[in-house]
């Protein structure tokens, strides 16, 4: 079966736990290999964080699980890699030679 090896995530949650507690959370969950939590908005109450999850899992279930158990809801997932290796995105021709005609 192919593993995905990377998932990028847009989560709410409430400020406790800290974002240091949930990475550890999630970091022991089997065949996660790394877990970056960046705080982009903070609120009175709670935090948007994006959550970057590295490895070779299967499914997204156990991470789910953990983000739901500490009080927190997934907006959006905003980046999937699956299969062998991990492929990054690279600038297209396109994107670099953008004229805007007015």
């Amino acid at each position: 079966m192919t593993k995905l090896r990377k998932v990028v995530l847009d989560v709410l949650k409430p400020h406790s736990p800290d974002i240091a507690t949930l990475a550890k959370k999630i970091a022991d969950i089997e065949g996660i290999d790394g877990v970056n939590i960046s705080v982009y908005e903070i609120d009175k109450e709670v935090e948007n964080v994006k959550i970057t999850v590295i490895g070779k899992f299967e499914n997204l279930s156990d991470i789910r699980e953990a983000i739901s158990e500490f009080g927190g809801t997934i907006h959006s997932m905003d980046e999937v890699v699956a299969g062998k290796s991990i492929v990054g995105e690279k600038e297209t021709l396109q994107e670099r030679h953008h004229v805007v005609f007015e």
